[in-house]
């Protein structure tokens, strides 16, 4: 399953939390955890849903990667700690963290209850900041640097209201720049991914309309749908040695829909 290439990510070893996804079908961290797998590292796919990590390790090891599946809430620093440690004792060292959890909320700042503010915040912010408080110290232990990467969403540039949603994606942007600067010495660099309307079974599935996913389609510039294949590769590229000189930045996968005007009626 290994390519041949300049990634850097052979025998490198990857965590890819919320790396499920319903039946199989492709989101962003079973993307990225396929991809990860396929340029060489190996892969400890974390979800909540064990049998959703588990089909996508399946998947891996099936194209002849390497993988494991481990259950966890992220939410949770013991199963934070837990991860690692799981990832340490399976593969014998860690280089790549992909934070990929997250959820969204569609309300203002007047109808956004108290509690789901504190829930979005939890899910899509805190779970990265537990992730990477037991992934930094395991990535200086194996003694070669590492990279995180942190999805975000377009969101966190261009608003479209859904305060909790976009204020969460905001600040896993600055998270991710913090990072970069406190775990450069160590040779850990941290970059972050904003998809645009990207369709996978979490955001559209069965409930989608194929009206409504014409219209996420057509609000890209060029046209197409993305896909979490692209997010993955996104990741993939910063987490490689290809970006080797890059920490600190965004890279938006939009197909161009922040360069147009903000029309509302699609997630991101």
């Amino acid at each position: 399953m290994s390519e041949a290439d300049d990634t850097g990510l052979a025998g490198k070893v990857a965590i890819v939390t919320g790396g499920g996804a319903a039946g199989d079908g492709i989101g962003n961290g079973r993307a990225a955890s396929i991809l990860l797998a396929r340029a060489g590292a190996r892969v400890l796919v974390v979800d909540r849903e064990p049998g959703l990590a588990e089909r996508t390790a399946a998947m891996i090891t099936q194209a002849g990667g390497e993988a494991a599946a481990f259950a966890a809430d992220v939410t949770r620093n013991a199963d934070c700690a837990a991860m690692v440690a799981a990832a340490v004792d399976r593969f014998g060292r860690l280089d790549v963290l992909d934070n990929n959890v997250g959820i969204g909320s569609r309300g203002t700042s007047v109808t956004e209850t108290a509690a789901r503010w504190a829930e979005v915040m939890e899910v899509n912010v805190t779970a990265m900041f537990l992730a990477a408080k037991h992934a930094v110290p395991a990535m200086i232990d194996s003694g070669g640097g590492g990279a995180i990467v942190n999805v975000a969403s377009i969101a966190a540039l261009r608003p479209r209201g859904m305060t909790a949603y976009t204020t969460s994606k905001g600040a896993v942007i600055a998270l991710t720049k913090a990072m970069a600067v406190d775990h450069a010495p160590d040779g850990i660099r941290a970059n972050c991914v904003a998809p645009g309307p990207v369709f996978t079974p979490m955001v559209g599935g069965e409930q989608m309309s194929a009206e409504a996913r014409e219209r996420r389609r057509t609000a890209s510039p060029l046209g197409i749908e993305g896909s979490g294949w692209d997010v993955g590769n996104a990741v993939v590229f910063l987490a490689s040695n290809r970006a080797r000189y890059i920490t600190g930045q965004t890279l938006i996968v939009d197909g161009g829909v922040t360069l147009t005007s903000a029309p509302r009626g699609f997630e991101n």
